[in-house]
């Protein structure tokens, strides 16, 4: 018996459409995303435009202002520099807090995602590998018993510093660098050597920062 093929809805493909137009430049930073001419662009109604935009604020790729049109964010090397050193305290200390898991469909779970990573480099689709590196910070984060700290994580991972890293246009070059870091951190935490561990992480966002530092380079 065949399986039942998943359909995008159509606030589905209008958010994959904006973000595309996002990425791409097509749709510039502090663009106005006026409902009724988007709407007509896109062929949809407001209803799942409206859900698409959300979810695009939700990722920081769109800013929502009260009484007028939503417009595209723009992101600054201060407010970047300041998401990345919050994003570096929680995820070195989020270490502390699970490195004892024995938990083995927890590192199956990491192994996986490593997997899927290499599997979207290896198909130049650079989209599904933010996706894939985001996961994998949020899937350490899941370990932590403290749900305020896994919420900043997520709210870390999924906002500002993230949509930056899209935008940058700079993670066909990076991938494999950020990949291979992904991984050492995953072996110091099998080993459950906690100074490797965080050593791996303040490392790996020490990456990070240089490569959102790279977009500014490009743009002087």
């Amino acid at each position: 018996m065949e399986k039942v093929i998943k359909r995008e809805t159509l606030a589905e493909q209008a958010y994959s459409l904006l973000k595309k137009g996002i990425i791409s430049g097509k749709l510039a930073p502090e663009t106005e995303l006026t409902e009724e001419k988007l709407a007509a662009d896109l062929g949809v109604s407001r209803t799942p435009l409206r859900e698409a935009i959300r979810k695009l604020a939700t990722e920081g790729l769109i800013n929502l202002n009260k009484g007028k049109p939503a417009t595209v964010a723009t992101f600054t090397k201060e407010d970047s520099l300041d998401f990345m050193e919050l994003r570096s305290v929680l995820e070195i200390y989020n270490i502390e807090k699970i490195i004892d898991n024995d938990d083995l469909i927890f590192i199956n779970e990491l192994e996986e995602n490593l997997q899927e990573q290499l599997k979207a480099i290896s198909n130049n689709d650079f989209q599904k590998f933010i996706d894939y590196d985001r996961q994998f910070h949020l899937i350490l984060a899941s370990k932590n018993d403290n749900g305020k700290i896994k919420q900043l994580i997520h709210q870390m991972n999924t906002g500002v510093n993230r949509a930056f890293l899209v935008l940058s246009n700079t993670v066909h070059m990076s991938a494999v660098e950020a990949y291979e870091e992904h991984q050492r951190i995953l072996e110091a935490m099998k080993n459950k050597d906690l100074q490797q561990a965080k050593k791996e992480m303040a490392h790996h966002m020490k990456k990070v920062e240089e490569r959102f530092l790279v977009y500014f380079k490009e743009d002087e």
